[in-house]
């Protein structure tokens, strides 16, 4: 006999759990969040989470193009299909002094947002990805389907890469971070794939000065504005699959960010995305209607049931990831 249980249990609006964190190469990989030698990916992805999950604030470095972090919610976010879905959070800034007053510009690190639907209703991130087609995605500058392998140094040495199209070049060390740049927990080869945006800092300096400005591109991208401006705000109907076609998501549960750059600016060093959080800006909207459904909104009974956690809605159960039990 079964005993069933109704109790109500909100869902939060913030990113609850990092999947998976692989940063490439940078200035702050090993230190943000901190690694050492006896780290595996599975402890780099609990560094990560408690960095950044339930609004806690703290940063999260990706490293040079490619570096990346997946994380998700504790519920589906639903497709609005008319309005920003969410929200993420780096440290990007606008500098009063740049010289273009055409755009924005200052500290901006671009990262990549791709979204995933659980499809197979495992709960892991596992899917098919789409990316969100940013501002710059149908750019003729934009380079998709792009490759890097980074190779680790023997010592504290500049970290070497090359590429898919036969570019080469280094993450250079400075003076100012003593740590080892390569991922402590990585193979000795590191590839990533993805698209690539054209470099976004202009060296504005004068009389052999550098002062470096990175610009934002308009929309569509992490750490690209700042946090209290729409910049950071993301539509789950941006999505795209590997072609640029548009894809019709009733939800999204996964959501990939990885570096879009590859460049140096001076003594500054490596451009690298940071994240600080993400945020649902609809917790409690309703699903779509399509099948399988997102979790309707969190105000409606739920279920225990054998020790499992449900969601009743107009007669029609739920599991806790959102998808319809037949």
């Amino acid at each position: 006999m079964h005993v069933l249980l109704t109790i109500l249990l909100a869902v939060s609006p913030y990113l609850a759990r990092v999947y998976e964190y692989m940063p490439a190469p940078g200035q702050f990989t090993n230190a943000m969040p901190a690694a050492t030698t006896d780290d595996t990916p599975e402890t780099m992805a609990a560094k990560a989470e408690a960095a950044i999950a339930d609004n806690a604030g703290k940063t999260v470095c990706l490293g040079a193009w490619g570096g990346y972090i997946v994380f998700g919610f504790d519920h589906p976010v639903t497709n609005s299909l008319n309005d920003y879905d969410f929200r993420i959070t780096g440290n990007a800034s606008y500098a009063s002094y740049a010289k273009d007053t055409s755009r924005k510009g200052g500290s901006a690190e671009p990262g990549i947002v791709m979204v995933s639907y659980d499809t197979n209703g495992n709960g892991l991130p596992d899917d098919p990805w789409y990316e969100l087609a940013g501002s710059e995605y149908n750019s003729p500058a934009t380079i998709h389907r792009y490759a890097v392998t980074y190779t680790r140094p023997d010592g504290l040495a500049d970290i070497p890469w090359t590429d898919n199209r036969g570019g080469s070049g280094v993450v250079p060390r400075n003076s100012f971070h003593q740590q080892d740049y390569f991922p402590l927990w990585a193979p000795d080869q590191l590839t990533f794939t993805g698209s690539l945006l054209a470099s976004n800092a202009v060296d504005e300096g004068e009389n052999g000065q550098h002062s470096f400005i990175l610009y934002s591109y308009d929309y569509g991208y992490a750490d690209n504005h700042p946090n209290k401006t729409d910049g950071c705000k993301f539509c789950i109907r941006w999505a795209v699959d590997n072609n640029g076609n548009p894809v019709n998501l009733p939800a999204i549960h996964f959501v990939k960010v990885y570096t879009a750059v590859q460049q140096v600016c001076g003594w500054i060093g490596e451009t690298s995305t940071e994240i600080t959080g993400a945020e649902d800006l609809h917790p409690d909207m309703l699903p779509t209607g399509l099948d399988p459904s997102p979790m309707p909104t969190p105000t409606h009974a739920k279920i225990l049931r054998d020790g499992q956690l449900y969601l009743m809605y107009n007669g029609i159960m739920y599991n806790v990831r959102g998808t319809r039990i037949k």
